[in-house]
């Protein structure tokens, strides 16, 4: 039997992700989000305008989208209430962040220059994605009381990087879905993954028949920047 509800929040459980940025002043900013979700090699999240990274994507338009398995959930806590932002906004105070810079030496993690932008990598991260915003877009447009406090970022990823531990067996391009546990955040918890329940009748289908024009474009670049 089903019953009306209103949650405050509708988050039934995606992938943590840890967005690396520059500041304005060359430092780094690391921030912890579970707004997302991918088609071929572009994504979509979704952040608060009062936030130190929609300020850093709005002004560089690159950043590395780090996803954490269930191992460095530890790490993920430690950044959960810290914001880039000094001043902190009087919402978020009320939530209970404070301002922190140096989130890299908080965290216990380990910062690793991108190859194609101008953005931290975290060594710890299974898996590591840079990227460049192709479009922003705000959310409730339409709505006088909620325009302008959040804003989707279209996001191209360049670059990926996968730890050897996660890869399956004679297939270098494949992520091992037995082999990798990403963190998942769900009604504000941490989970992470069990068994497989089923075969899926999707997965007939071969991986590469997914490829896109946005894979084969990093590819060529990739190419073209080791022969210059």
């Amino acid at each position: 039997m089903h019953i009306q509800s209103e949650p405050s929040i509708l988050y039934f459980g995606t992938p943590v992700v840890l967005i690396g940025t520059k500041n304005e002043n060359g430092s780094d900013n690391l921030a912890p989000i579970s707004s997302i979700f991918w088609l071929g090699w572009r994504c979509v999240i979704g952040l608060g305008a009062a936030s130190k990274t929609t300020q850093n994507l709005m002004r560089n338009r690159q950043g590395v989208l780090n996803l954490p398995s269930v191992n460095q959930v530890s790490a993920v806590n430690l950044l959960a209430k810290t914001t880039g932002l000094n001043p902190v906004p009087e919402g978020k105070i009320q939530r209970g962040y404070h301002h922190l810079e140096d989130k890299f030496g908080v965290a216990g993690l380990t910062r690793q220059d991108a190859e194609t932008v101008d953005a931290p990598r975290v060594k710890e991260c299974p898996v590591q994605m840079e990227a460049v915003v192709e479009a922003v877009h705000g959310l409730s447009e339409g709505d006088i009381m909620q325009r302008g406090k959040i804003v989707t970022f279209e996001l191209r990823i360049q670059r990926v990087h996968l730890e050897e531990s996660i890869i399956m067996d004679g297939h270098p391009n494949r992520v091992d879905p037995d082999k990798w546990r990403p963190l998942i955040m769900s009604f504000q918890q941490f989970y992470g993954l069990g068994e497989q329940v089923h075969q899926s009748t999707l997965a007939e289908i071969p991986e590469h028949l997914y490829n896109s024009y946005d894979r084969e474009r990093a590819i060529a670049d990739q190419y073209r920047a080791e022969v210059a």
